[in-house]
């Protein structure tokens, strides 16, 4: 049994339908274009936003009911979204594909972690970026929302090793606020990076 396609069932938004904070802030900074690639895109607010934008979105999710509301949201914001169920074990990463990836709260163990992030850099096309806001592994204290599980949460060393050739626009650890649906609430403890790659 897939426990987000259960999550995600309810008629109600668990994570609301408004973009995440650090997502919509760095996209009044960059000039974010093109193709993007929401991946562990849940119910699709973040998706949805871009496509807002005028991007042309894809999302991949694990979980049909998220994927169900995502195209839901979509068409009440008079928008369109790639939806597509992708389970990133078996993801198909192809060579410099999107002009940016986005990967909010998406947590995953570790081997899968360091399959993704790799697949994301090879994805991302020269001069694209990857944008991602996540739970640290000081977050568990907290109680704000997240995994309760140390393996499924990231430290800092591995978004600076794996986009280490790249240009780091943005990097931060450290405390937030959110307030995102019912299950981000409060003070947390999170991993912001920007990466743009440079060829």
């Amino acid at each position: 049994m897939n426990p987000w396609n259960t999550r995600f069932q309810n008629e109600n938004y668990v994570y609301g339908t408004e973009p995440n904070v650090f997502l919509a802030e760095m996209q009044r900074k960059l000039p974010l274009s093109g193709d993007a690639l929401a991946i562990a895109e849940g119910e699709g607010r973040n998706a949805v936003f871009l496509a807002e934008q005028g991007m042309n979105v894809s999302a991949w999710d694990y979980a049909e009911s998220g994927l169900s509301k995502m195209n839901k949201l979509a068409d009440e914001k008079g928008v369109k979204v790639n939806t597509q169920l992708v389970d990133l074990n078996e993801a198909v990463w192809q060579q410099n594909k999107w002009d940016e990836i986005v990967c909010i709260f998406g947590h995953f163990p570790e081997v899968l972690r360091k399959k993704t992030l790799q697949g994301v850099k090879e994805s991302v096309n020269p001069g694209g970026y990857f944008i991602t806001e996540v739970y640290s592994h000081y977050q568990i204290p907290y109680n704000s929302g997240g995994p309760q599980n140390l393996e499924l949460l990231y430290k800092p060393e591995e978004f600076l090793n794996v986009f280490s050739d790249w240009r780091i626009v943005h990097f931060f650890m450290g405390e937030v606020v959110r307030h995102e649906g019912e299950l981000h609430n409060g003070l947390s403890h999170v991993i912001q990076f920007v990466g743009q790659k440079t060829e």
